[in-house]
């Protein structure tokens, strides 16, 4: 006796060896033995096994899934009695199996309902359920079209309008998403490149500035309406004639300088600042804008400013015209000790802005001796004499170290200019030290008179942000707080109307101990660091990009440690697999297999050493950071 059961999911046949009350021992026709449960036997036949499967699958294959629904009705059955019903008369075994498996292989019209029993799908059901096996059907070819258009580098039209979804967040339940993750898999590449290939990314460096826009600009870089507060009736109008020094490219012109001989012999050096918070009324619309950009964001070649435009030209100290400005007047013997210092509001009249580019051939290391012949040769120098005075009083004077190297971006439609100097030049220092003076006496000043503000403070090594007035070691000052750059960073902003407040006599706009300022301060170094991180980026982009514009096979490096190399003149580090064990400071010379803007790689193998450094040259090296790490001031 052989018997037709259930077991796995499937049907199987088998003869029988022995049977007890709830179990038999079969034998299956390839000689294999095993033990199953009486209750999954659906039907016992004489036949020989051999052929008896084969001839069963053969017939259900002829059956038809819908006739057969047609017939069952709606009662529950079993498959003997729907085969005597289907064949008009008792079914063969084989019969019999074949309706079997045409049942238990059609789930969508038949619902099982135990032991060989079945209950035909409803109507309405079962259309929903056919219907719904089509649109996967027809998904399924949808998609793979779709996979073999990305493969032969076109761009499907279903992705043309979900482009920005599928390069930054891509709903992995879409059918564009699956289809591109799918042809990514088969070419062995990641879906961003697939889509480039596909001409989906006309520009990289849109696409990476995009990234950056969809996670911090949610809305867009455009402002909404606001107003700007009028300005005070009467500020004084100083009688100084002030300049400031920035980048040929600096739009936003927070501070300036002046310099004015007293009777007593001394001079009067006024450090002033553009006055935003004069305008900026806080809580309102434009504030709260500036809350969330928190800082402008630079990037070469662009920058999304944390101010309008049309708010940062009343107040941007520009040449030819005067503006208000929060201005600290320090009187400085001739010594170049500081006497007096005083804080105040007014107007001040701004008689030029000076350029790097143009400024340093008349103002460098080999002309403070000698009159170089640029108009404000003489107050510079002096300016300079000062700085150094502070930054010795500082303990920070050190004329023999090695002074990092700055990197200037400039791009014109496309094509982008790398242009190094090194840091610590007279225009830099005499900037950098007026600013952090500036930054600590006004830090001092709210601390003096109990008004909240943010600072920057360094302790073992570690900068963090504060609102209390804490020595930052690094710099060598009691306290410094941001002052210095309002129409740039929201932190400046709010410390400017602290110090107002204290100036004015009015209540400090943030109250001590207050959830608001120390909110500010918390989601501006977020931002912040956010900020540099992508600018540090995009640097990077355009590093790479300078490569390739320049067609360089060869690059000249230097190792910072390990295997990895500092590209000479770029703003550049990567690792080099290749690179023997070298000392620090060793110089290569590397040869450029690939650069790839896309993925922000680039793949260099080493040719040859140039220089090994020598032991104390290596040591130096090895300290290195490989981007000086400064505070801005």
């Amino acid at each position: 006796m052989n018997v037709f059961y259930e077991e796995d999911g499937g049907f199987k046949i088998a003869s029988i060896m022995s049977e007890a009350d709830s179990s038999m021992q079969v034998e299956s026709s390839s000689g294999k033995r095993s033990k199953i449960k009486t209750a999954n036997v659906l039907m016992r036949f004489d036949a020989s096994l051999a052929g008896f499967m084969e001839a069963a699958q053969a017939e259900a294959d002829t059956l038809d899934t819908d006739f057969l629904w047609e017939c069952c009705g709606e009662a529950e059955f079993g498959f003997e009695a729907l085969a005597e019903e289907y064949y008009g008369g008792k079914p063969s075994r084989q019969q019999a199996a074949a309706i079997a498996i045409k049942l238990h292989g059609a789930p969508m019209y038949f619902y099982r309902k135990g032991k060989g029993h079945y209950k035909a799908a409803p109507d309405d059901t079962l259309k929903a359920a056919l219907a719904g096996m089509e649109k996967k059907r027809q998904q399924a070819e949808f998609m793979a079209r779709m996979v073999e258009q990305l493969k032969a580098k076109q761009l499907p039209d279903s992705m043309a309008g979900k482009l920005d979804q599928l390069l930054y967040a891509p709903d992995k339940n879409s059918l564009e998403w699956k289809a591109l993750d799918q042809a990514a898999s088969e070419l062995k590449k990641l879906p961003v490149q697939i889509l480039h290939a596909a001409g989906a990314i006309p520009s990289i460096h849109d696409y990476h500035l995009g990234a950056f826009l969809r996670e911090y600009f949610t809305r867009g870089t455009t402002f909404p309406a606001f107003s700007l507060a009028e300005l005070p009736a009467e500020l004084p109008l100083s009688e100084v004639q002030a300049f400031s020094i920035d980048d040929s490219t600096t739009t936003e012109i927070d501070d300036a300088l002046s310099v004015t001989p007293l009777a007593n012999g001394h001079t009067q050096v006024g450090i002033h600042i553009a006055a935003p918070s004069l305008g900026i009324s806080p809580r309102e619309a434009l504030d709260h804008e500036v809350m969330k950009r928190l800082s402008t964001v630079y990037m070469p070649g662009h920058k999304i400013t944390m101010l309008p435009e049309v708010a940062i030209r009343p107040f941007s100290l520009d040449a030819g015209e005067t503006k208000p400005a929060l201005s600290l007047y320090l009187e400085v013997a001739a010594d170049f000790t500081i006497v007096s210092q005083r804080s105040c509001l007014e107007r001040v009249r701004i008689a030029d802005n000076l350029r790097h580019d143009t400024l340093e051939p008349y103002f460098n290391e080999t002309v403070l001796e000698q009159d170089s012949g640029h108009p404000l040769w003489a107050p510079l120098v002096l300016l300079f004499r000062f700085a150094e005075s502070l930054e010795k009083a500082r303990g920070k004077y050190d004329p023999t170290r090695p002074q990092p190297v700055d990197y200037n971006f400039y791009v014109t439609e496309g094509i982008v200019s790398i242009v190094n100097r090194q840091r610590g030049s007279p225009m830099d220092k005499l900037v950098a030290e007026l600013m952090i003076a500036a930054n600590s006496q006004w830090g001092l000043l709210l601390a003096e008179h109990g008004v909240p503000g943010i600072y920057r403070a360094q302790n073992g090594g570690k900068v963090y942000m504060t609102t209390k007035a804490e020595a930052h070691q690094g710099l060598g000052v009691a306290q410094y707080a941001w002052c210095t750059s309002p129409l740039r960073r929201a932190v400046d902003l709010i410390n400017q109307r602290q110090i107002i407040s204290v100036l004015t006599l009015q209540p400090p706009v943030y109250a001590a101990n207050g959830d608001e300022i120390t909110g500010h301060m918390r989601q501006f170094d977020l931002t912040y660091n956010a900020y540099n991180e992508f600018q540090t980026r995009m640097e990077r982009y355009w590093c790479l990009q300078y490569l390739i514009q320049e067609d360089m096979a060869e690059v000249e490096g230097t190792v910072w440690r390990e295997n990895l190399v500092r590209l000479k003149d770029l703003p550049y580090m990567t690792k080099v697999h290749s690179l023997p064990v070298l000392k620090p400071g060793s110089r290569v010379q590397l040869a450029i297999q690939h650069v790839d803007t896309l993925l922000m790689e680039l793949d260099c193998k080493f040719l040859r050493l140039i220089e090994e450094t020598g032991e104390e040259t290596a040591a130096d090296a090895a300290g290195d950071p490989p981007v000086a790490m400064v505070e801005s001031t």
